[in-house]
């Protein structure tokens, strides 16, 4: 896997600032086998956070509802299930039954615009390999 690979998930301006986007991916996995790969994008003016969407509580995903990953007052990531808040900066976990465990964090950059997640090699065989969740 080339470290410094680019991929493009969405173009910057589609994630308005203080909102998080899940995105279901398909990564090619260390045995070279595809596996889902789901992520929560966190847009915070000009700065992207990304984190695998899994609590590290149980493994559940975050979102309650599609896209529901933010906390009632918009300032920390919620785990829908078990309702432990996470820094958005940091991803640890603040409050809940993980208090002092972290997210997973993922590999963000802006390029020409877009949000391009790296250091992983995503599925590249069809152009809808990785596809927001609407």
């Amino acid at each position: 896997m080339d470290q410094n690979t680019a991929y493009a998930i969405c173009a910057f301006n589609e994630i308005p600032s203080q909102r998080a986007v899940g995105f279901h991916l398909m990564i090619v996995g260390e045995d070279g086998a595809p596996r889902p790969w789901s992520i929560v994008v966190v847009r915070w003016g000009k700065q992207v956070f990304g984190y695998l969407n899994r609590c590290p509580h149980n493994g559940v995903h975050l979102d309650w509802e599609r896209n529901q990953f933010l906390d009632g007052n918009g300032t920390r990531l919620l785990c829908g299930k078990h309702g432990a808040t996470f820094e958005l900066g940091t991803g640890r976990c603040v409050d809940g039954p993980c208090k002092g465990e972290s997210l997973t964090p993922i590999a963000l950059t802006v390029l020409d615009g877009d949000i391009c997640v790296t250091g992983v090699r995503l599925v590249e065989d069809e152009e809808t390999a990785c596809e927001e969740e609407v």
